[in-house]
């Protein structure tokens, strides 16, 4: 009797290794090696070509869909890799023309729809675009880059500290604080290697000007005297080769430049950028002035009409439609505050409270009531129960209840904080702005209302959100409202931490000593 034993199929699975995702680099990189050194037919230089701009296109509108520039962290490393993969196509593209007179069917289309075969069209158009990228693109993305690089670092011992801050308050974890260092050192890390990155594509565009000419007068001597040509056909016909091969290059490339551009511009943000430079430019009274001035535009003389007339049009609709638009969010906003009064007869109860002398008192003006919502998730109910711990935690001392009051005497944006019916600080806050307060190596002025820190006395800036990111990388320490208050707040007990202690409070210390 004879037994069949089945070999075990082998662990190693074809599908299983090209599945995984860092097969893909692997294979990206084998390819970039594959066009430096070995020859390709003219097909497959057609796909990498389109590939190239599929890729150019891809990266552009992933940076204009980020909420933040981490978000595409990654961003310089794709870049190098996208300018090596460029350079490869430049070398097989060079190849074929050189050794072939032909680079393939996508080449000569863009050399016959961009320049429309003349060749001098060709060569303005290319240097044109050059100028562009390396010039306006590549310069300014490359200062932005540097510029970022050194306030984020400046700007980092003052996060730190922000961050000690809030560890020390309670409102954070050792997680969420170790978390967010984290994410500091990876800003900077980010921002330095932009700042080298852009200098890749600076380099990229010089090798592409340089290449165009190389092989312009390498067909030419190549033309002449292999192929025997004249000058003339020579020329016209390498050099409308050359173009088309540089413009279905150059033009990819010219898209990965916006996005190195717009990615160290972009701030950070809730939303993408399209939303974003939808809200701040749909200015009704600016899209009406500038609908009338171009409307007006059209009385001058010898003017063509009808482009001015359209553009009118389109901003007047556009006016109209930005105008309808806030109406309908302000009729659908609910009011904020609903003030009810109650209909109960007072007790001797009620009336003993307003005899009662509170340890700590909070007063605030209206406009302030929105700091003690509920629903808000940083409220200043949960900031003081994070005072309570960080006090207990730092000097021993249990927190009085804070009682927390509106006073219509007040300012509406004032606040006062008293100790046993005694007003020992005050200050003014901003809710729909931020708080900036600058560095010790901040040397740029930042627009906004000149303010004091209630807590320190330190001189700060009133700022509106969108400052925040141009605040920070100016070396500025950016906080909200709230943090402001409860910062103060924090202040006053550790100045004040004598006249809070009590018998009472002494008592139910040595209590739980004992139990």
């Amino acid at each position: 009797m004879t037994t069949t034993t089945q070999t075990p199929t082998s662990t190693f699975s074809l599908r299983k290794l090209l599945g995984r995702k860092d097969m893909a680099m692997a294979v990206g990189l084998v390819i970039i090696v594959s066009l430096l050194i070995v020859p390709l037919p003219a097909g497959i230089v057609d796909i990498l070509i389109v590939v190239n701009l599929s890729i150019s296109i891809s990266i552009l509108l992933l940076t204009m869909y980020i909420k933040q520039p981490m978000e595409f962290s990654v961003f310089p490393t794709v870049l190098l890799l996208v300018t090596l993969f460029r350079l490869g196509i430049n070398i097989r593209t060079s190849y074929l023309i050189l050794l072939e007179g032909n680079a393939g069917a996508v080449v000569t289309g863009f050399g016959n729809m961009i320049i429309g075969g003349n060749y001098v069209v060709g060569v303005v158009i290319f240097l044109i675009l050059m100028i562009i990228q390396f010039v306006v693109i590549n310069s300014g993305a490359g200062r932005v880059a540097e510029v970022s690089a050194r306030f984020t670092l400046d700007a980092m011992p003052g996060k730190q500290m922000s961050i000690d801050a809030d560890l020390n308050a309670g409102l954070i974890d050792e997680v969420q604080a170790r978390a967010r260092r984290k994410a500091i050192e990876s800003e900077a890390d980010f921002y330095g290697a932009m700042d080298g990155a852009s200098k890749f594509v600076r380099g990229d565009s010089i090798a592409a000007i340089i290449i165009m000419f190389v092989n312009i007068l390498g067909g030419f001597v190549i033309g002449m005297l292999q192929k025997g040509m004249d000058a003339m056909t020579a020329l016209q016909n390498y050099a409308l080769i050359t173009i088309g091969a540089g413009l279905a290059v150059q033009i990819p490339a010219l898209l990965v430049s916006a996005a190195s551009g717009l990615i160290v511009t972009r701030s950070t943000s809730e939303d993408s950028l399209g939303t974003d430079l939808f809200k701040q430019i749909s200015n009704f009274s600016v899209l009406t002035v500038s609908a009338i001035i171009m409307g007006v535009l059209v009385l001058i003389p010898g003017i063509p009409k009808l482009p001015f007339i359209a553009v009118s049009v389109v901003l007047g609709s556009a006016s109209v439609y930005v105008g309808r638009l806030k109406k309908k969010e302000a009729d659908s906003q609910p009011s904020m505050i609903e003030v009810t009064k109650s209909t109960e007869a007072e007790t001797p109860e009620d009336m003993l409270e307003l005899i009662v002398i509170d340890a700590m008192e909070l007063e605030i003006g209206y406009s302030l009531i929105p700091l003690i919502d509920d629903e808000m998730p940083d409220n200043l109910l949960k900031r003081i129960t994070g005072i309570r711990r960080q006090m207990m935690s730092e000097i021993g001392l249990v927190l009085p209840v804070v009682r927390i009051r509106d006073n219509l005497r007040l300012q509406p944006q004032a606040y006062r904080i008293k100790i046993r019916g005694q007003e020992v600080a005050h200050g003014d806050l901003m809710l729909d702005r931020l708080l900036a307060i600058p560095g010790n190596e901040t040397d740029e002025e930042l627009k906004g209302i000149e303010t004091m820190e209630p807590a320190f006395g330190l001189p700060a800036l009133w700022v509106s959100e969108g400052e925040r990111g141009r605040a920070e990388l100016m070396g500025y320490t950016v906080v909200n409202p709230v943090s402001v208050l409860s910062t103060h707040l924090t202040e006053v007990v550790r100045i004040h931490a004598a006249e809070l202690l009590n018998r009472q409070m002494v008592q139910e210390m040595l209590n739980q000593l004992k139990s």
